[in-house]
């Protein structure tokens, strides 16, 4: 077992870059801005690829640089490079030279915090590479034994350890180490000819730990196996408008994807997005509350996987409802969009790495649980699908119309749950099924920690969840 080394020793090198230069040059740089700052990552990852019963893949990696942005007005600079050194930031800072100067007051620091959500220390360090390996070959005995119509195993597992500082002109400095895990398994299963899919993944910003136990990777394997099998039996999804019901947890990227977006700072100020201007305006059904909340704590009260102590600008995270009991109350924000809208950042600014600009972006969003018994909404349902978990989608933020393909879906006629489906399709646009919402079940579940939002070419952790919905009227595509 390697012993983790002081975070900051791997921002600051004797020779290169020391604090207090990196906060001289940042000063310099930016004398002239609104605001702006300069970003450090270190970051180690590694990824391992179990297939066709042996080990296909083993990946790690180590990257280090910055990110020096600076903003005037609503223009921004930035210059970025793969290596931190005193000499490469003042290269960079020559750039936001070009910048107009600022007109106005330079906009005040983040509050500083003292909050941590999650481990210091590296999930890649505290478990042997033979250990990982092991665990991968387990999972892909134990679920080729489960059942003779497992034709093939797919399991992977990968993980990051991130440290990050963030420097400022007026002396702030904000840092961050963060910790990202995840667990995937794959399963197809065959008979006669036809081969299905079922699929289960589980992660988080937090260690290993739980996911080496056998509970935690039996209950994968048991559910990508349940997914492939009834697969298995799927017939062709019927086509038309019907009544959907959605399943808790994951089916909450369908709110993210529709909603989440358009809630977003950045399409607001520009007025590009559905949700433009209507503050104070019912956008959906009474009894729908949306959240995103980047405080939210996991398994062992370790972060979730869209968690964050603070986001990529120096604000702390927190809790921001968005739409209470139907009416829109605000959007996300970073601080550029924040300040030329005249609000409060809300701790949303997020960037994929030091090589990016930050920009609104969603934490864990999620619609809060309702009061109506699960059994009880699909016993209305007389003639629809329940949609119990989603693969892809495409979305068009300026209007919130989305295509989402089921990955596990199901007939309901008259109040009981039927066949599953095969090639099912929800259609249509985020405020209309919003508005729609006829039932809001009482059983909140939060995706498991699986999954990746993209924005502007940069992709994110982030998580997801909703309780059971019931939605009146939504547009299926099938080929039955």
């Amino acid at each position: 077992m390697t012993q983790t080394p002081d975070p900051r020793s791997l921002l600051y090198r004797p020779g290169l870059l020391d604090p207090d230069t990196a906060q001289r040059l940042t000063a310099e740089a930016l004398k002239a801005c609104d605001d702006g700052e300069l970003y450090m990552q270190f970051i180690a990852s590694e990824s391992f690829g179990f297939d066709d019963g042996r080990l296909k893949t083993a990946d790690y990696s180590r990257d280090a640089g910055f990110g020096l942005r600076g903003v005037s007005g609503e223009m921004t600079g930035f210059a970025h490079a793969n290596e931190i050194s005193a000499a490469a930031i003042a290269r960079a800072g020559e750039t936001l030279a070009l910048l107009d100067p600022a007109k106005g007051q330079p906009a005040p620091p983040p509050r500083s915090t003292n909050r941590h959500l999650y481990t210091d220390a590296s999930p890649l360090d505290l478990v042997p590479f033979e250990k990982k390996v092991k665990l991968l070959e387990m999972i892909d005995a134990a679920a080729r034994a489960r059942d003779p119509r497992v034709a093939q195993v797919s399991a992977s597992l990968a993980a990051s350890w991130s440290v990050v500082e963030i420097v400022r002109a007026d002396g702030f400095i904000g840092q961050d180490i963060r910790p990202l895990v995840r667990l995937n398994v794959q399963i197809v299963a065959e008979r006669d000819g036809r081969r299905e899919v079922g699929s289960f993944g589980i992660g988080g910003r937090r260690l290993y730990d739980d996911l080496f136990e056998p509970e935690t990777w039996n209950r994968a394997i048991d559910t990508a196996l349940a997914q492939a099998l009834a697969n298995l039996e799927s017939v062709p999804a019927p086509a038309g408008e019907m009544t959907v019901l959605l399943g808790p947890g994951w089916p909450g990227v369908l709110l993210h994807e529709a909603v989440g977006h358009g809630l977003e700072g950045d399409f607001n100020r520009k007025g590009t997005s559905a949700f433009s201007g209507r503050i104070g305006e019912r956008v959906a059904a009474p009894g729908v509350t949306v959240v995103d909340d980047g405080t939210m704590a996991g398994v062992g009260g370790q972060g979730r996987r869209g968690s964050l102590s603070i986001d990529d600008e120096g604000t702390p995270t927190q809790e921001n409802v968005l739409i209470e009991d139907g009416v829109l109350k605000g959007y996300i924000q970073d601080r550029l969009n924040a300040r030329l809208m005249g609000v409060a950042p809300t701790g949303n600014g997020r960037r994929e790495s030091y090589a990016h600009a930050p920009m609104p972006r969603m934490t864990n969003t999620f619609m809060r649980a309702g009061n109506d018994d699960p059994a009880e909404l699909l016993s209305r349902v007389r003639d629809g699908i329940y949609a119990k978990s989603f693969g892809g989608g495409q979305v068009d933020i300026t209007s919130g119309k989305f295509v989402f393909s089921c990955t596990e879906a199901y007939r309901v006629e008259n109040g009981k749950l039927g066949a599953p489906v095969k090639g099912a399709t929800l259609i249509g646009d985020g405020p209309s099924v919003l508005g729609k919402v006829t039932g809001i079940g009482n059983d909140l579940e939060l995706d498991e920690g699986i999954g990746v939002c993209g924005k502007g070419g940069q992709s994110v952790p982030a998580g997801v969840g909703q309780p059971t919905l019931l939605v009146s009227g939504l547009t299926v595509g099938g080929t039955a």
